[in-house]
């Protein structure tokens, strides 16, 4: 057993050694898993910009329409001259920009018709839509309370009411017209998680890549003729095998440690115990990836061989288990996917990490696991012995 650790120690040290491989193994799954995150993890809130020139700068309800929107959240307002307006549009700095009418106030305590304006380059683009539409709302909010207000002053005009009073009535009514119609908002579970969703299977992905990789490494000693001399030496086949087989999942193991750690430091991704959880479900899958791998370096019979069987028996695996998509139950692809080494571990990790369960709760996936392991270390043991002989 000793010789077999230092086999796998020395077999750790060139992996690490391995700029190239590192980068492949390490860096490459962290660049994949921002760009995702990034594609698909944003808020999906809108933030926009609202230019507004206010030509009716003492008029109360012009300043009543700018307020309502700067109550807008995410809607923030810049103030302009129609000067400075109309050079941005010119320059196309901005793509739409809201007018307020020098006697828009004037017009509105007269009784008179009075006209918004919107300016804007092309369709104003797709921010320049939406906060079109807030504007108009708003604005459309403000009509129907004049309307109200119109209403109530003819209604009470005969009884003497004085403004103020005729305000309160106003005020009073609309807020109880508000409280009318009300939207109930119910939440149906949490909006899933990209970083959840997508590390598990990245990470997985790839170790599955790397270590069936090896597999061209091992073909490259079968041809190099290094096994044959190793075998002359005081290393059995079986310590031989054991010490391949060992490197392979330590390389695994690294993989995950690292890319788990900083999942844990950026975003906070695990627990304690989920951490070491994911850990023991990682280094199962290493143990089940590190098998094929061995398979795939001892059938092979050239080195381009190796790679692309590594490339198809990986990208299958990652495709039939979900790793990107969800699968659904009772399709077909959904028992096809039942023959993917993804699968189990993807629905393990997520089942710890994300809904905070056990080892204890995953124990068929684990069973699935080991039985993998032992079915792979088997083949893998025979087809080793053969092309080492």
């Amino acid at each position: 057993m000793i010789k077999s650790l230092h086999v796998a120690l020395l077999e750790t040290k060139i992996f690490l050694k391995d700029k190239a491989g590192l980068a492949f193994s390490l860096l490459l799954p962290i660049a994949i898993f921002s760009l995702m995150y990034g594609a698909f993890g944003g808020q999906t809130l809108f933030y926009g910009t609202a230019h507004v020139v206010n030509l009716d700068d003492s008029g109360a309800h012009a300043q009543s329409l700018i307020d309502q929107l700067n109550e807008v959240e995410n809607l923030d307002i810049v103030m302009l001259t129609e000067a400075e307006a109309q050079r941005k549009l010119d320059r196309s700095d901005i793509l739409i920009a809201f007018y307020i009418p020098e006697d828009f106030s004037a017009d509105i305590e007269s009784g008179q018709s009075t006209q918004l304006s919107i300016r804007q380059r092309g369709n104003g683009g797709s921010e320049g839509q939406i906060t079109a539409s807030i504007f108009r709302s708003i604005v459309e909010g403000m009509n129907q309370q004049l309307q109200v207000h119109a209403k109530v002053a003819t209604s009470v005009a005969a009884s003497g009411a004085s403004q103020q009073q005729i305000n309160t009535v106003v005020e009073n009514y609309t807020a109880t017209e508000q409280q009318t119609v009300s939207v109930n908002t119910l939440e149906q579970g949490e909006s899933p998680d990209p970083v959840n969703e997508f590390l598990p299977g990245i990470v997985t992905m790839f170790i599955l890549f790397g270590i069936s990789m090896n597999a061209r490494a091992l073909y490259e000693e079968r041809k190099r003729g290094t096994l044959e001399r190793l075998i002359t030496t005081r290393l059995s086949i079986t310590q031989m095998f054991a010490g391949k087989f060992i490197a392979y999942v330590l390389r695994g193991f690294i993989q995950t440690l690292i890319l788990f750690s900083l999942a844990y430091a950026v975003f906070g991704m695990f627990t304690p115990a989920s951490f070491f959880q994911a850990l023991v479900l990682s280094l199962m899958f290493s143990g089940a990836a590190g098998s094929f791998g061995l398979i795939i370096g001892s059938i092979s019979k050239s080195e381009g061989q190796a790679i692309w069987m590594a490339v198809f028996f990986t990208m299958t695996m990652v495709m039939l288990g979900g790793t990107f998509f969800p699968i659904q139950e009772g399709t077909v692809l959904h028992y096809i996917s039942k023959l993917s080494l993804n699968t189990y571990i993807n629905d393990a990790l997520k089942s710890i990490v994300v809904h905070n369960n056990s080892l204890a709760s995953v124990w068929p996936e684990i069973l699935i696991m080991a039985g993998v392991i032992v079915a792979g270390l088997l083949l893998s043991r025979y087809l080793f012995r053969v092309i080492a002989t």
